[in-house]
Order: structure tokens, then sequence, then C-alpha cells
């Protein structure tokens, strides 16, 4: 089967560098493609009857493409302003805030859960409309004074829309959970028009992602919820985290004195 070509598999991208035309065929090759598909049509078959299903792919699977391609180009979008960002920074600093960048698009499955789980219909519309991070990107720093300085740095851009933001640093949640969130909105140009695409960005330092990562694969490790017990734990490696942080960059700041 010929395949698409790279105009039409990415629109919002009509002259690509060579290394964003490598990169970009590695997402989405068509065999991604219809791997997404196929996890949203199992998706959709759990939840849906064989009817129901026929139909949303009638009428809504080649818009849903095209939207989670937009997505991507909005993931890359952001990511590319934090490279140029650590890379100023490096220039002006002699330091690079950001330790690393991972992106990551929201499953099929989760998508379906969440439209059903707030009463919303299953359409692209909705999905764009009241889902704010189908498209996600996370920053891990050394330090938490330099979450503030990227974050800063990100809004000062004028092609940046600030859509939400919760602090769960100096806010964090009951279960001990810190990082910051924003949903913000930045621009894809197609081939005919602008488009704005909200993307969530998160940022967390590299304690944060640890106890994150971990809280999650010990939270989910089994169908059954955690004991008191071992939800105060994790609460207590938290402020551990915590600390560590505060006591990191207190060294560093005395260091660069």
């Amino acid at each position: 089967m010929k395949k698409p070509g790279l105009a039409r598999l990415f629109p919002c991208f009509p002259l690509l560098e060579t290394e964003y035309e490598n990169r970009m065929c590695r997402i989405m090759t068509d065999n991604s493609r219809i791997s997404s598909l196929t996890t949203l049509e199992q998706a959709l078959q759990a939840r849906k009857s064989d009817l129901t299903v026929q139909h949303w792919f009638h009428e809504q699977a080649q818009p849903y493409q095209e939207l989670m391609a937009y997505y991507r180009c909005a993931m890359m979008e952001v990511e590319t302003k934090f490279r140029v960002l650590n890379e100023a920074f490096s220039l002006q600093y002699d330091s690079n805030p950001i330790e690393t960048i991972k992106t990551r698009l929201k499953k099929p499955e989760n998508i379906i859960d969440k439209l059903l789980r707030y009463n919303l219909p299953v359409t692209v519309e909705s999905i764009e409309n009241y889902i704010n991070d189908v498209a996600g990107v996370r920053v891990i720093c050394a330090f938490p004074s330099e979450i503030d300085m990227l974050a800063e740095a990100l809004l000062r851009q004028d092609d940046v829309k600030l859509v939400q933001k919760k602090d769960y640093i100096r806010n964090p949640k009951e279960s001990g959970y810190r990082s910051l969130h924003l949903i913000v909105a930045v621009p894809i140009f197609l081939h005919d028009k602008k488009r704005m695409m909200k993307v969530e960005v998160q940022f967390r330092t590299l304690a944060m992602d640890w106890w994150a990562s971990l809280e999650h694969k010990l939270r989910y490790k089994k169908s059954h919820p955690l004991t008191e017990q071992q939800n105060d734990s994790l609460l207590a490696c938290s402020e551990i985290a915590a600390e560590l942080d505060r006591r990191m960059e207190e060294l560093n700041d005395s260091i660069d004195r």
C-alpha cells in the first residue's frame, strides 16, 4: 500500500527541515495511525454497541486522525520553545535549567473514558473543547526556582496564551503530589490558516518526578486501593523529596555565591 505523502500527513509543517522531517515521520507513520484507530475502536467497542461504533467511525474517524495530528504539531511547537529557552539560558548563565523534556498524547481509551465520565458526547468537538490535556509536555528541572523561571519565560512569549494554571508545588495535593500545571494555547500554522491548540505543560524537579512516577506505579499496581498506612507512607516520602529539593537548592545557591 502506498504511503501518504509528508504534506498530507503533516499539513502544519509544509516546509520542514530534514531533522524534523525524520522525526515527524517516526512519530506519524501509516502504522501508527492505523494502530491509534485500532486502539480507539477497541475502546469504543468496550463501551458502546456495535451500531454506535460503526456510526462513530463513519462520521468521526477522519476528523479524529486530523485532530490528533494537530495535537502532535502543538506538542512539537511547545517542546521546541523549551529547547530554545534552554539554549538561551545556557548562553546567558552557562547553565541548562532543563534536565529532560517528555511528550505524550493521551490514549484513545482514556479520552473516551473522560468524555463519558463528564457525560459529554464522544465527538472530536467535545475532545477539543472540553479536554485540556490531550497533548502533554513535561519539563523536568534540577531545582524548584528553575520551574518559575521557565514558566514565566514561556508565558512572556506573545504567541502563548495561558488558559489555566494549577500550582501543586505551593499547594500540594492531599496525596503529596507536587507539580506546576499550565494549560496553554499555542498556534500551529496550516497550509491555509492558523489554528490555536491547547497543550498541558507540567513542570517538576527531578525529585518531584521521581516521587510521582513511583507513586503512580505503586498506586495502580493492584486493583484494590492502598491502605491508610500505605497512603501515609507515600505522603511522608513526598515530604522527604520536597526537603531534598530545598536542601539541594540551598547548596546550589551557596556554591554560586
